[in-house]
């Protein structure tokens, strides 16, 4: 942990985040430029292309500044704010750029849905919705461009909307949030700027309202997200973004893990203001010196080794309700991590129950709070993802295994997508969230740690009792192809369809039958059985005839052998096992 030094904190003003989320051309920005009076350095997008098209492509952010409300005063007594900052996190609607939006989402205390009043809901305000129920407890909804209603019929049709509205958020953790109507850029984007807006004044009172003292917690390492980075002349490159965990103080030294550098802090200033530190949930310019801004457009910057470098990890996983398609194994998804987002294939499994299970089969609640993952489990293969009425346990977890290492800090969120789905397609590309568990730091750790994870595949086999030896032995045909290496399923335990158990002894001749042992002798109805079908076959003709319809007919035999073991899948000896 960095040596912070004296780093009490002069600040007397309160930040709180409000993430603006919405369909593209929702008229997020405008709604932002108009609550907005401090813009910070990233605000209403440098970038190009969003100029020319008039959306958002980065996380621009933008503040204002209001006096502490009064039952903020109370919850803040010990810590003298006197005024409450909001800063506008305007988080891009574009659906490729729904990565940027997770990033965005984890700072995030208050959310606020634009919703243009004429078109309603749209796919990605869904995903909106959805990401904003997996990063934050609180939301309100905007019904913008009210505008562009007639104005008889104006009243009539914010109803109907604040009631569909209502009626969406029904069944989720939304349900009964605050709707507002508001007109943020009357006449659209091209109208000159001496339209009043409408509305935002309200807004801003129902904000304050809304605020509440965020849960900021300056211990653990610091972690922060970087949007911009820049250099000023004889004073240094300034690194912008958002301290997502931690305290920072300056003269700390931090990490670039992405360049895998170390820099010291020479500065902090939030809003312009030089402070000599900030914690978790501010936004900040960190000033360092001698460091290549074109090398760090966006990424982390956190306290010297406290992130790691992944190739692999285990989360914990459960599917997205509204996303349409199967969840397979051995599929591609989009998986944002941390702070970036990477192709990576998954592999589904759950828990083998152990014999200590409660009577309705579930684990007892102890043992599966205490711990959310362990090696020393029993897993099981699924082929895929396990909907409600298909488990009996709760619980799934996954292998995501990605094609290039990302940087991320432990147990963070996970989310899986399908980025490449049509855009305009009225579908949820949001398949899948979990948690981080454990992550592969070693880029062999398909030799190194891959093996201790116990996941078992179950493989059934049968054939059939082709004839009697003696009391004691039966050859056996069909369970295995001539080119199977025998040796390996040697002293397995098999069961005749009659009941008797038997061990697979070794192979008989060169066809792949084999020769079964039954320790406690064949009961005398089994050996009838057996005499009087190879009778009935001798009937049939020359002995090389009945030998070929046997090996044509594996049902015509009366009694079938039955051969069960698992094995598991990331065992490099690929042993076969027996419960």
């Amino acid at each position: 942990m960095a040596d912070h030094g004296n780093c009490s904190n002069l600040q007397k003003t309160l930040n709180f985040n409000v993430g603006v989320l919405g369909h593209v051309d929702s008229g997020k920005t405008s709604l932002a430029r108009a609550l907005s009076s401090t813009a910070s350095t990233a605000a209403f997008d440098k970038n190009p292309q969003s100029k020319e098209r008039g959306i958002t492509l980065d996380l621009g952010f933008s503040a204002f500044t209001v006096p502490l409300p009064e039952h903020l005063r109370e919850a803040c007594a010990d810590r003298e704010y006197d005024s409450l900052q909001f800063t506008l996190v305007d988080c891009p609607g574009h659906a490729s750029l729904i990565r940027t939006i997770i990033g965005g989402a984890q700072i995030i205390d208050l959310m606020m849905l634009v919703v243009d009043v004429v078109k309603g809901m749209q796919t990605q305000t869904a995903e909106c919705l959805l990401i904003g129920q997996l990063t934050c407890s609180r939301m309100v909804v905007i019904l913008n461009k009210t505008d562009l209603l007639p104005s008889d019929k104006r009243q009539a049709a914010i109803d109907k909307m604040t009631k569909r509205m209502h009626k969406t958020l029904e069944n989720t953790r939304f349900k009964g949030c605050t709707v507002i109507a508001v007109a943020a850029k009357p006449g659209g984007p091209e109208a000159p700027d001496t339209e009043e807006a409408q509305g935002i004044t309200e807004l801003i009172e129902l904000l304050k309202a809304q605020a509440f003292l965020p849960r900021r917690d300056p211990s653990g390492s610091l972690l922060m997200a970087v949007d911009h980075c820049f250099s000023i002349r004889g004073q240094g490159t300034v690194i912008t973004g958002t301290i997502l965990q931690g305290l920072l103080c300056v003269n700390d030294t931090v990490e670039i893990p992405a360049l895998k550098v170390t820099r010291k802090v020479k500065s902090v200033q939030m809003f312009r203001k030089p402070v000599p530190s900030a914690m978790q949930g501010d936004r900040v310019g960190v000033c360092v010196t001698q460091f290549d801004p074109k090398l760090l457009e966006r990424g982390v910057v956190c306290t010297p080794g406290s992130l790691q470098t992944l190739y692999a990890a285990i989360i914990s996983v459960q599917k997205i309700e509204y996303y349409r398609g199967a969840l397979s194994s051995r599929a591609k998804y989009h998986i944002t991590v941390g702070h970036e987002t990477v192709m990576g294939r998954i592999s589904f499994f759950n828990r083998v129950l152990p014999n200590n299970k409660s009577g309705d089969g579930s684990l007892n609640s102890q043992e599966q709070s205490s711990k959310s993952f362990s090696f020393d489990w029993e897993f099981h293969h699924l082929d895929e993802y396990l909907t409600e009425g298909e488990r009996r346990e709760p619980q799934q977890w996954a292998l995501l295994e990605f094609e290039r290492p990302v940087t991320c800090p432990s147990l963070c969120l996970v989310i899986g997508s399908r980025l490449d789905s049509d855009i305009h397609g009225n579908t949820c590309r949001l398949a899948f969230h979990g948690k981080l568990l454990e992550g592969f730091e070693d880029k062999n750790y398909t030799e190194t740690t891959l093996p201790r994870l116990k996941i078992s595949k179950d493989k059934q086999k049968e054939g059939a009792v082709e004839r009697v030896t003696d009391d004691y032995t039966v050859i056996g045909r069909n369970l295995f192809k001539k080119e199977t290496n025998l040796h390996l399923f040697v002293g397995l335990k098999v069961t005749l369809s009659t009941g008797e158990t038997g061990y697979i002894e070794g192979s008989f001749g060169q066809s792949g039958k084999i020769k079964i042992r039954i320790p406690e002798g064949l009961k005398e109805e089994t050996k009838q059985l057996l005499s009087s079908s190879s009778k009935k076959k001798g009937k049939g003709g020359t002995k090389n005839e009945s030998s070929k319809s046997e090996e044509t007919k594996p049902d015509s035999q009366p009694v079938t052998i039955h051969l069960n073991f698992k094995r598991y899948i990331y065992d490099p000896h690929k042993k076969m096992v027996q419960s």
